[in-house]
């Protein structure tokens, strides 16, 4: 019998760190028991992750923070403390941190359409979206897409108050919990304001949509996730 023994092993990995799951499938390492004996050790080592934080101060200090990146952990492989294989990389996690003005508000939420009375022709919202266009309820619908927040919904307030681009979570106790933008506001709003109360106006694509949306509230929570663009 030769004493020269050649074992296969392959690596099929899986890792569990708090909430964050690595997995390593078909790493494949060929070893080769020069003793004979088929003693060996073999060991797995692993890196784990660092985390960043970024600070933002467009973001409310009472905002979810955002894991910009997710933390992954590396992983090495040694054999009888001599063989050494390198088989991933760690990646850091980084997480973005507001540090801005707190924003949590009670107030009250209705629904608004295109096609309300005073509204544009054209159904325009009176803010310029990130990119400085014109954004119309009407040809590009109740929805915008945000660079950090995704799709979120189109909101009205007072801009003094609540600037164009400000995200907010909302939760009025009849919809879904969601994310929603200012991008357009209202006299309604603006005179709310300035006699110490918080209104907003959800977009739904018609007048006959928004009676029958189930947004009205007089008891909605208004979380500002970012201030503004």
């Amino acid at each position: 019998m030769s004493s020269k023994v050649k074992v296969t092993l392959i690596l099929c990995v899986v890792l569990i760190i708090t909430t964050i799951t690595l997995t390593i499938r078909n790493k494949g390492v060929t070893l080769y028991n020069k003793t004979g004996d088929m003693t060996s050790i073999i060991m797995n080592e692993v890196e784990p992750y660092s985390t960043e934080y970024v600070y933002n101060s467009s973001m409310s200090s009472s905002a979810e923070q955002i894991i910009l990146q997710e933390g992954v952990n590396g992983l090495d492989y040694t054999y009888d403390g001599i063989t050494y294989t390198h088989l991933s990389d760690m990646t850091k996690q980084i997480i973005e941190v507001g540090t801005g003005k707190d924003g949590i508000y009670t107030g009250k939420l209705t629904g608004y359409g295109p096609d309300c009375p005073g509204c544009s022709s054209v159904g325009n919202v009176s803010c310029r979206t990130r990119e400085g266009t014109n954004h119309s309820l009407i040809n590009d619908g109740i929805y915008y897409k945000d660079t950090t927040y995704g799709s979120v919904r189109i909101l009205a307030a007072d801009n003094s108050a609540f600037p164009c681009g400000t995200v907010i979570k909302v939760n009025n106790g009849r919809l879904t919990e969601f994310y929603g933008i200012v991008l357009d506001t209202g006299s309604s709003m603006r005179n709310a304001w300035k006699s110490g109360n918080v209104w907003m106006d959800l977009a739904f694509p018609s007048q006959s949509d928004a009676a029958k949306g189930n947004a009205t509230s007089s008891n909605t929570t208004f979380s500002v996730q970012r201030w503004g663009w």
